[in-house]
């Protein structure tokens, strides 16, 4: 959906982006990023609820770069909703990583919807991003507000690669793409009670859903869709497959039913990938203990105990983290297989893609959207470049 009112409502904010919820872990980490590769000239702040909290923060940064000494604190909390639409009116964009986003997300989207100001977060959370659009999307639309939700490892090197993919398949022929995912590394406290609680509200995503789709235009003369893949071996790879029950495979098929470049006819699967079938056994029963434990309160209540929010692993346990994303694309007679690849994904790369994505927003010349959209509508080739630089690989195998 594009806009010409995205700049008009913005131009004069006070500040061209604004990180809330910096104090958590992530958003820490958001805020060093920022700190050491922010351009010069680009007018940024922090906020949250607990400015003490907040000037600790400060000072680490103050540490990178000694001109961050006087870096804007702001007081904005969600449970007071103006001081929320006062935050949104003082800027252009605002990063947000206070999760779970279904309990605490609501307010800071309805805000930025309203005020036409573009708002980034993290989110995995289907529920959430179904409920966003069908209550704030015609909102954005009107102001020209950008509603960008998973900027982080969700969804980013899933959505971002397979456009990336795409864009090798000759033009205007049906393609199908799957993605795999391997990873190494920890989750963090909210990352962990975002699973727990979308776990146990399987019947309310379904719901979310479904309004949703009575709520979006269909698309006319052509189709995209996420499908559930079966578990198998993939010969190509050379993986065990299962089907990842993540967000990354709706925001790739939006991606599609958004772009015409993804051809007449667009279907993505998405799995997690493991060398042996032990390993893909074992990943079948933790989910599902897991999700089987998200169902019981003093389980569910021990097993959030174990991973505060807030926290997050030890630097040397996040270097030697890392991820790999494997796409195989056919369309047309032809087979291209990419891959995506970096370091730490729930924290060191995260942080650099939300806070890339709110550079690219911010500064770059992107294509007029408006709305709800993804990172490959709002950002496309710009976020590519720009993560590409920031050490982010996306390269052709075949």
């Amino acid at each position: 959906m594009s806009s010409d009112k995205s700049s008009d409502m913005s131009k004069d904010r006070e500040f061209d982006v604004v990180l809330f919820g910096a104090t958590g872990f992530t958003g820490r980490l958001t805020a060093e990023y920022l700190a050491q590769h922010a351009p010069d000239g680009l007018r940024w702040a922090l906020a949250g609820r607990n400015e003490e909290k907040l000037a600790r923060v400060r000072s680490r940064l103050a540490a990178i770069d000694e001109r961050l000494e006087k870096l804007p604190l702001l007081h904005a909390d969600v449970t007071n909703e103006s001081s929320v639409r006062d935050l949104a009116a003082q800027t252009r964009s605002v990063i947000t990583t206070v999760g779970p986003y279904l309990t605490y997300g609501e307010p800071l989207v309805a805000a930025c919807a309203q005020s036409g100001t573009d708002y980034l977060d993290l989110t995995g959370e289907p529920e959430f991003i179904d409920t966003m659009y069908v209550r704030h999307h015609q909102a954005a639309v009107d102001s020209g507000a950008r509603i960008v939700h998973a900027c982080g490892f969700d969804s980013i090197p899933h959505d971002l690669g397979a456009m990336y993919t795409v864009g090798l398949l000759p033009k205007d022929v049906p393609i199908t793409l799957r993605g795999v995912v391997r990873a190494s590394g920890q989750p963090s406290g909210g990352t962990f009670h975002s699973a727990m609680t979308a776990f146990q509200r399987a019947r309310q995503m379904r719901e979310a859903m479904k309004a949703r789709r009575k709520a979006e235009p269909r698309l006319e003369g052509r189709s995209s869709r996420a499908v559930q893949g079966k578990p198998h071996r993939d010969k190509v790879l050379g993986y065990y497959l299962l089907p990842l029950p993540t967000i990354d495979p709706f925001i790739v098929a939006r991606s599609g039913a958004a772009l015409p470049s993804y051809g007449p006819e667009f279907r993505y699967s998405h799995y997690a990938g493991t060398k042996t079938l032990r390993y893909a056994a074992g990943g079948v029963a933790g989910v599902g203990l897991l999700a089987a434990a998200a169902q019981v309160k003093p389980a569910r209540n021990f097993l959030l105990g174990k991973l505060e929010q807030g926290q997050g692993p030890s630097e040397g346990r996040r270097e030697k983290s890392w991820f790999t994303v494997d796409f195989v694309g056919e369309g047309g007679g032809q087979t291209v297989r990419t891959r995506v690849s970096g370091g730490d994904p729930g924290y060191g790369e995260t942080s650099k893609m939300l806070a890339e994505s709110a550079l690219c927003l911010a500064l770059d010349d992107n294509p007029k959207t408006s709305g709800q959209v993804t990172t490959a509508t709002a950002m496309g080739e710009n976020l590519l470049a720009r993560l590409r630089a920031a050490g982010i690989s996306f390269e052709t195998v075949s």
